[in-house]
């Protein structure tokens, strides 16, 4: 299969700005790397992006083909999908566009172990058009490859091929993401910021989403850093469930699949539910898997991995955008969100769970 036979696109972002999207290479030097210490301080790539004054500039290219290489052979192997065409995946920020003007609340986002930052491009251009900025981490090490400034692609081997998980299983990685997203939010808020727009920041309004352990991360962050103010889970297992007393009364939403996530199918989410005291909704969508809260759904269906009774990757991700967007709105802008009030005919596919 040709690279011009295979046109990925995501879909187009719902808000009502332009989006920018810069890249940054962040080095914490009061940490060694927890996978590879030889390499030593902790180094990560971060996505930004942010309101634009207008779409100039360049589209923001996905990822790299050497990214794209990593991603199939780790997620997809086999797949006659080009890696080629999966860098050259339809996005709709632009390089370098200049911010519009004005103080933006700042979501923090986190994906899969495994995955890259890219996965959850869908939700950070979304956001974006919405008026928030977005910070999406690439964790280094955790990843299927993160291209760095100087040529080198890092993969998930020192994690993802071990015969066993680090000492601690995977809440020691939880326990360092904790520590990347702080020290990110650090660089950002700090009086001299390592973001040349940081300016753009309305830096008391932070939230966190991720995905599966992005979306663990995400709580066990907000139990470290009370300047995340609400959090979302999108579909993934926490290690272990959240301690008593660690979100306060800070708002999170659980967003996750009817296989894995409906009451009883997961107790970290079964034993974590009563331990968030503030505001909280457990969703679940019908149809979908773990990676429908993902770009690599879009993947996925191209590959022919889909399956005919899987929700479409369009609806899948129109629906999360839709859920999480609507959460940050409400906790973090203080705008009132009835989506969010119980299930609607719009969305038959999201059901609001209230166990016991």
């Amino acid at each position: 299969m040709t690279t011009s036979a295979v046109k990925l696109e995501l879909p187009r972002p719902t808000g009502p700005y332009p989006v920018g999207r810069d890249i940054l290479h962040l080095v914490d030097k009061s940490r060694t790397d927890p996978w590879v210490p030889k390499d030593g301080p902790r180094q990560l790539m971060v996505s930004m992006y942010y309101p634009a004054r207008s779409a100039t500039g360049a589209t923001a290219p996905y990822m790299t083909v050497e990214e794209a290489r990593s991603l199939l052979e780790r997620k997809a192997p086999g797949a006659t999908v080009p890696a080629e065409a999966v860098a050259a995946t339809r996005t709709y920020a632009h390089t370098g566009a200049d911010p519009k003007k004005g103080r933006y609340p700042l979501v923090m986002l986190s994906p899969g172990l495994g995955l890259p930052r890219a996965s959850l491009t869908f939700l950070a251009e979304d956001l974006g058009s919405r008026g928030y900025v977005v910070a999406l981490v690439d964790h280094a090490y955790e990843s299927s490859g993160t291209a760095f400034p100087d040529g080198r692609v890092l993969t998930c081997a020192p994690l993802c091929d071990q015969p066993r998980p680090p000492e601690g299983g995977q809440a020691t990685i939880t326990k360092s993401r904790t520590k990347d997203i702080s020290f990110v939010i650090d660089q950002l808020t700090d009086r001299h910021p390592a973001w040349k727009k940081a300016r753009v920041i309305a830096t008391k309004q932070i939230g966190m989403a991720g995905h599966s352990l992005g979306g663990d991360a995400g709580a066990a962050t907000m139990g470290v850093d009370k300047r995340v103010q609400a959090g979302a889970n999108l579909d993934g297992t926490f290690h272990p469930a959240i301690p008593v007393g660690s979100l306060g009364k800070r708002p999170f939403l659980l967003l996750g699949s009817q296989a894995d996530h409906v009451p009883g199918k997961d107790d970290t989410w079964d034993g974590s539910w009563p331990i968030i005291s503030g505001w909280k909704r457990w969703l679940t969508v019908a149809g979908t898997n773990h990676t429908s809260f993902t770009d690599l759904s879009i993947l996925e269906k191209a590959a022919g991995m889909s399956t005919p009774d899987d929700l479409s990757p369009q609806r899948s991700l129109q629906i999360t955008r839709a859920y999480v967007g609507a959460f940050f709105d409400e906790h973090l802008k203080h705008k009132k969100q009835p989506l969010l009030d119980g299930p609607t005919p719009a969305n038959p596919e999201v059901a609001f769970q209230s166990p016991s």
